[in-house]
């Protein structure tokens, strides 16, 4: 049984959703030596999160990000606004979508589907750096 954990820092981006498969593949190199398991991508952060979807048409990410402004607008009555009208938004987001994704990992590459992909759903328009612990476990 393997089990890994690393700590990898993405860049800041714009707010909006970023595809970040590739990022999280070469911050694991390890995970080629795994036949079978589980990779588990966790964010260390309230105002952005993960997600799974579509990686092929990027029209997809505009929709989900007007999708989620519509939900979650700026002009809402929040009582926490003392970071900025887009923060307490940026949570709520964060609350829908969520920290977390798992993906399972068969011969050494993750499972995703044809269209899939991992994206950081930045929520915030001045973000920071964001953090994210990879776990893999398997054999």
């Amino acid at each position: 049984m393997l089990w890994s954990q690393r700590t990898i820092t993405l860049d800041a981006r714009q707010r909006g959703f970023h595809l970040i498969t590739g990022e999280i593949l070469d911050g694991l190199p390890e995970i080629a030596d795994v036949a079978i398991g589980l990779l588990h991508i966790f964010i260390q952060h309230t105002s952005a999160s993960l997600t799974i979807n579509e990686n092929a048409d990027p029209d997809v990410r505009v929709d989900l990000e007007s999708s989620l402004n519509a939900i979650a607008p700026e002009n809402f009555p929040y009582i926490h606004t003392m970071e900025g009208p887009d923060d307490m938004p940026a949570h709520v987001k964060s609350s829908l979508l969520g920290a977390s994704v798992i993906v399972p990992v068969a011969n050494g590459k993750i499972a995703l589907g044809t269209w899939q992909g991992i994206y950081l759903a930045e929520h915030r328009d001045y973000a920071t750096p964001r953090r994210l612990v990879l776990t893999l476990q398997g054999e």
